[in-house]
């Protein structure tokens, strides 16, 4: 099992935790990480997007001038692609971007970042975290005395909201839970904040 130093919210030692090579020492697998985080990000889309085709712009209802005799190409309608204020060519319309992948290949790639980050060392365990009301400057001084990246992520076990409201202002920083993140988050962010109770839950989960 692979060790890491666990820290104190001061940024001292507070001895080490042991974390589970199933879930935190496998084998990257690059084409599963890949998978999802393009699947992440295509569900993000919208989909609203839209343009008229030539069938649905206003016009069209007359030739725009006589076939011969002008020295101009033949034009039938002033709803051609080719004339301003035209239809689109291949219009996009409103879809639904969203598609599902195998709960094995999730899981595959979850474990993969997660395996990724702790072959990169960066990964900071924290044995507690906890705020008594929302402060952003005390959040900045823990990160800095942590010495974390400027782009970080951190993970609770549990709802926080003293915690989330802390880093709502400080950019780069995200927080969330167990039962909330996800590849693309863990992929994105250098960091890998993780509290002691948030590791067990994941290896409780992922197990």
């Amino acid at each position: 099992m692979a060790q890491v130093t666990m820290l104190k919210m001061d940024g001292s030692e507070a001895g080490t935790i042991e974390l589970k090579d199933e879930i935190f020492g496998i084998e990257v697998n690059q084409y599963a990480v890949h998978a999802v985080v393009k699947n992440y990000l295509a569900n993000q889309r919208q989909g609203t997007q839209s343009a008229k085709t030539r069938a649905e712009v206003r016009g069209g209802g007359r030739k725009p001038f006589r076939q011969k005799g002008t020295g101009r190409a033949r034009q039938g309608s002033r709803t051609s692609p080719s004339h301003i204020g035209g239809g689109v060519v291949f219009a996009p319309k409103p879809r639904d971007y969203r598609y599902s992948l195998p709960r094995k290949l999730r899981r595959l790639a979850m474990k993969s970042a997660l395996s990724a980050k702790v072959e990169g060392k960066d990964v900071i365990v924290l044995e507690t975290l906890s705020f008594d009301k929302p402060k952003t400057k005390e959040m900045l001084d823990l990160l800095q005395k942590i010495k974390a990246a400027k782009k970080a992520l951190i993970i609770t076990d549990i709802k926080n909201d003293n915690v989330i409201l802390s880093t709502a202002n400080i950019p780069g920083v995200k927080t969330t839970m167990v039962g909330e993140m996800n590849v693309y988050d863990i992929v994105n962010h250098q960091s890998l904040i993780v509290t002691k109770e948030a590791v067990n839950r994941i290896e409780e989960v992922y197990s």
